[in-house]
């Protein structure tokens, strides 16, 4: 259970603060609550993450420090992201950082794009956490102030200045590159027709972007935009999600329910994550389309639908195809029409547009002074490789905001979550040199680029300790 509150720190800042630790290490919270209870004013502790739901209902939190493994599951990180969701799911606007001892670059890309504030990496650096920590609960503030700023302008009657309008005609869909401008031309032709639409491309490139342009432009327009992330369904729960279901049909149906299937009869369906779903529920999903109907668990009766489909996908679902780990005729179903979303990195000067926009509308949200962004900025931001893509890049210009306090962005205002790579031609190991520095730094980028970032197999690599490896990382600045 919960422990007491620890006694509050000295400032008034620091008292108004509280924050809530889950780690099942009893070490791990007897430590983090002695650094931390003289930075904040109540420091609350669980070791069961089972309380969270508990908790957050009993009290509000500035900030929730998660761990990312707990018994269950000791290296994974995958029960951290559970709880990661479902605290966003009882309070949107929590702030969460998360912390593990099993650390690398892709869970901290897919910790930053499911919601979380900020990634540490045990064994932590003291004053790197109580900056982290102060960041947060800073961003906590931030939000509730933007929030409180808007209710007033809302109740007093006076409209709130006029957000910059994106600098294409496509909704939230921001972009010139040729590459976007191929994409909405086929968005443009696709959406009059019932066609099925495909949507390729990696996270947080904006397929829900898309899939919704797709459903404002049609015929459908009027009628209903449903969507179901394939993703986080489980086995158990797949029929009953997109098919429905009938009271008693399974333990805990206490009354009929429609499925998405009929909730978006008249308008779209939008199917996200659909490579990831098993091969049985895919012939359940393929019967479905074929005979345009459906029939709750626990009923005999069929339910005519007529929807639109759209699907995403960032897995490479050809090649699963070939290793029969996709059926080839749901692929044929689906894919009547197919939209690639480029990577960020592949997108040019949108990176700075997109940038631009993000900048203006933090600025508008958080009330701040900032107006642009330095060269050097600039340069940098072109020069990250965005793992996250869009969704990343967001995040990214909203701390940046937030945490600056001058008109202009410099390039210390923004932290990535991945290391900065190289061009292609820096992480080639043909140098002309002999000098070991840049040896070893040509070898470090060229490992961290081989693996994905991932630190620990970088380390491997190269034969020496993850620490060693963070310790050249921070050396020569990647």
């Amino acid at each position: 259970m919960a422990t007491p509150p620890a006694s509050a720190g000295p400032s008034a800042e620091a008292r108004a603060g509280r924050i809530l630790i889950v780690d099942d290490k009893r070490d791990v919270l007897t430590a983090l609550r002695l650094l931390l209870k003289n930075h904040v004013g109540e420091v609350h502790t669980a070791r069961n993450p089972a309380v969270i739901p508990t908790l957050l209902e009993e009290h509000t939190y500035d900030m929730v420090l998660l761990d990312m493994n707990f018994t269950q599951d000791a290296s994974s990180g995958r029960e951290g992201f559970v709880w990661l969701n479902r605290i966003l799911d009882i309070d949107p606007q929590a702030v969460v950082v998360m912390i593990t001892a099993y650390g690398d670059v892709g869970k901290a890309v897919r910790a930053m794009k499911e919601g979380a504030a900020d990634f540490i990496v045990k064994p932590w650096d003291d004053a790197d956490l109580v900056a982290s920590v102060r960041a947060a609960i800073k961003l906590r503030h931030s939000r509730a102030a933007a929030d409180r700023a808007a209710a007033t302008r809302a109740q007093s009657g006076r409209q709130a200045r006029t957000k910059p309008q994106p600098e294409a005609a496509f909704e939230d869909i921001i972009g010139e590159s040729r590459a976007m401008q191929e994409v909405f031309t086929t968005i443009e032709k696709v959406a009059g027709t019932d066609a099925n639409v495909l949507i390729l491309g990696e996270n947080g490139t904006g397929k829900e972007l898309v899939a919704r342009a797709v459903h404002r432009r049609s015929t459908r327009a009027d009628g209903t935009f449903v969507t179901a992330d394939l993703g986080a369904l489980s086995e158990s729960l797949f029929e009953s999600e997109l098919f429905g279901h009938t009271k008693g049909a399974f333990t805990g149906a206490a009354a009929d329910r429609a499925g998405r299937f009929e909730a978006a009869n008249g308008g779209t369906l939008f199917l996200d994550e659909i490579g990831n779903i098993p091969m049985p529920l895919q012939a359940k999903l393929l019967t479905v389309l074929q005979r345009r109907e459906v029939t709750r668990v626990g009923s005999v009766e069929s339910t005519p639908i007529d929807i639109r489909l759209v699907c995403a996908t960032n897995q490479p679902i050809y090649e699963m195809t070939q290793e029969n780990a996709f059926r080839q005729d749901l692929l044929y179903r689906i894919n009547t029409v197919e939209i690639l979303l480029p990577p960020l990195r592949e997108r040019g000067d949108d990176i700075l547009l997109m940038a631009r926009h993000f900048l203006r509308e933090y600025a508008d949200t958080y009330q701040t002074d900032t107006e642009e962004l330095s060269a050097a900025t600039q340069q940098k931001l072109k020069a990250y490789h965005w793992p996250g893509n869009v969704r990343e890049l967001r995040h990214t210009v909203e701390r940046a905001v937030i945490m600056s306090e001058a008109p202009v962005l410099q390039p210390d205002d923004f932290s990535f979550s991945a290391p900065m790579q190289a061009p292609a031609s820096d992480r080639e190991m043909g140098l002309d040199t002999l000098n070991l520095d840049d040896i070893e730094q040509a070898a470090v980028r060229k490992a961290l680029s081989k693996h994905g970032g991932n630190i620990s197999r970088a380390a491997d690599e190269l034969g020496i300790s993850r620490k060693a490896l963070y310790r050249r990382i921070e050396k020569y600045g990647l």
